[in-house]
């Protein structure tokens, strides 16, 4: 099957990018270099075509009801404008997807899906609306480009730009307004550990909002980043992929994100028992960082071991950029999952040393404060 073209495909050849198919999708994997790159999200600013992601909009009277069921999340929480980082479910308790839910209103909400589950979970979410009469499932992804700024100076990149006051805006929330002539929905949220901003635009708009932000961007040094540096920033954080980390076969407790599920919301959520059963037996498996110590970098797939028995695989690694040390994450048995613990990666036939590391790698600098209003 042909992949299919973001609507910034043309941008991204002008611009040299080496082009890969991601899950059915020419993406840009990298502009100049990976490391030049992450370097430019994490000291200044840098702008990511996202425009592969999906989005799936939930409306009608019975909206809140199939949201609140579907997710792992108490949507309840969440007032107009707010945005919350859930799941979605199978019986068996396994991620079918990860995703952010923007709400709009109890009858109206945005979910932003990974591209590479995006029909699935349209299709999932579809058969479990029809206990909801009164709910409509559509699937706008066609509809809508997407873009991310994140770095240090992206508020000030993105004010200049824009009519509504971003200091105000705080971390998971949303606004809509304008960039020139377009309607756009911005919210402060992102995949890099960075203060950043991510735009919904319109399709047919997405090419010269990009252009806007370039032009404006010299000013402070912007650079376009592919999805190497998108996955070295996101492992520096211990974000977790679904697909790497996360699976039809893993659940959110297993997977440290315990944070986003609420299992005494009211009316429960599908999956809900397997969570309530882990979380008084214990679960079977844990994901843990790891700082390799010996000479190599861990890999995807690469066996983890603990003295001579295999205990894991490696589902992300990589070569820090900001660290210049070798770091990954693997799912272990859980009394191995403490600091310190010593692990072994095999790599190409060689047992390399490895240590277990509590949270994120680098310090998370987004930007959860908004100035008092006077």
């Amino acid at each position: 099957m042909t992949p299919k073209n973001t609507p910034l495909a043309d941008t991204h050849k002008a611009l040299g990018a080496k082009m890969l198919d991601f899950h059915g999708w020419m993406m840009p994997i990298q502009y100049t270099s990976i490391l030049e790159e992450h370097k430019a999200v994490r000291e200044k600013v840098g702008i990511f075509d996202v425009s592969h992601m999906g989005e799936i909009e939930i409306k009608g009277e019975q909206a809140f009801d199939l949201v609140q069921y579907i997710t792992t999340n108490d949507v309840s929480l969440l007032e107009e404008g707010e945005i919350q980082y859930s799941a979605l479910l199978n019986e068996k308790g396994g991620v079918i997807d990860d995703l952010l839910v923007y709400m709009v209103s109890r009858k109206r909400f945005l979910l932003c899906v990974n591209a590479s589950n995006a029909a699935k979970d349209l299709s999932w979410i579809a058969d479990q609306a029809l206990r909801y009469p009164d709910v409509e499932v559509v699937n706008i992804s066609r509809r809508f480009g997407m873009i991310s700024i994140q770095g240090p100076k992206s508020e000030p990149l993105l004010q200049a730009l824009l009519p509504t006051p971003l200091a105000k805006l705080g971390y998971y929330r949303f606004c809509i307004t304008t960039v020139g002539e377009s309607n756009i929905i911005v919210s402060r949220t992102g995949y890099t550990g960075e203060d950043g901003f991510e735009i919904f635009c319109e399709w047919r708009d997405t090419p010269a909002i990009w252009e806007a932000i370039m032009v404006k961007g010299r000013q402070f040094s912007l650079k376009p980043v592919g999805l190497g540096a998108r996955d070295t920033l996101r492992l520096e954080m211990r974000y977790a992929l679904h697909g790497q980390e996360l699976a039809e076969n893993i659940t959110p407790l297993e997977a440290g994100l315990s944070w986003i599920v609420s299992l005494d919301k009211k009316g429960g959520f599908i999956g809900r028992d397997v969570l309530l059963k882990q979380k008084e037996e214990g679960v079977p498996q844990k994901l843990v960082g790891f700082e390799v110590t010996g000479r190599g970098i861990a890999r995807t797939g690469y066996d983890v071991c603990h003295g001579d028995e295999i205990v894991g695989k490696v589902t992300s690694g990589a070569m820090s950029p900001s660290l210049k040390k070798a770091i990954g994450m693997a799912y272990v048995k859980p009394e191995l999952a403490m600091e310190g613990t010593e692990l072994f990666i095999d790599i190409r036939g060689k047992k390399v040393a490895a240590l277990v590391r509590r949270g994120s790698f680098v310090e998370s600098r987004v930007k959860k404060e908004v100035p008092a209003t006077t």
